[in-house]
């Protein structure tokens, strides 16, 4: 949006916002933004604009704006698969896979599921599939603990990825920190922390099934 078309309320939430990142990256302040109030409640525009070419470091693979350009259903080429797992709502999988670029599953969503039932802590390591294609997006957990996995994610709101837990041949990272699949589905964002990339992932959107 055009500084004339933005509302009072807009800019004094754009000078908040950017008043509490720029306390957190000076170390003035111990705030710390959650996903839900910096990727869901700022207006996308101020988002993009915050968060526009940023570069990460480690394993991190890059993408470009290609990989979510319209296809036959809205950024990937088919809806979700139909009876996802851990009882995900397809309606809403498909919403935020293919029709959205910014916005996410409620926080906590994952925790209504039937993924810890389904999912006990001597399950070992889980693989998640794109809802959409069926590819191998993520497993977890690799270098730590299964309690330690839920508990990162249980704090953040949402499953909560780190570097050696990506498959990078089917994952990348967008400029703005969009996490996004070589087909088109948008899974959330890299959110970096004191730990290094951490990857804030909608379990809908990996909540397929395995497509020989």
């Amino acid at each position: 949006l055009g500084a004339g078309q933005r509302t009072p309320l807009m800019l004094a939430h754009q000078r908040r916002v950017l008043t509490l990142l720029c306390s957190a990256a000076t170390g003035t302040t111990a705030l710390v933004l959650s996903r839900a109030a910096v990727v869901r409640s700022t207006p996308t525009a101020i988002l993009g604009n915050l968060m526009a070419s940023k570069k990460f470091g480690g394993p991190v693979v890059m993408g470009d704006e290609s990989i979510m350009s319209q296809k036959a259903h809205g950024t990937s080429n088919t809806p979700v698969q139909q009876g996802l797992r851990w009882n995900c709502d397809v309606a809403t999988a498909d919403r935020i896979c293919n029709f959205n670029r910014h916005y996410a599953e409620f926080a906590g969503y994952w925790e209504t599921t039937t993924f810890l039932k389904d999912e006990p802590v001597d399950a070992g390591e889980v693989s998640f599939y794109d809802s959409n294609t069926g590819k191998l997006l993520f497993f977890a957990p690799k270098s730590r603990s299964w309690e330690d996995f839920v508990k990162e994610s249980k704090s953040h709101g949402w499953p909560s990825f780190r570097d050696d837990e990506v498959n990078w041949e089917y994952v990348r990272v967008l400029p703005d920190g969009e996490a996004v699949s070589v087909d088109g589905t948008h899974l959330g964002h890299n959110l970096p922390d004191g730990k290094g990339n951490r990857y804030c992932i909608n379990l809908v959107s990996v909540a397929g099934k395995p497509v020989a």
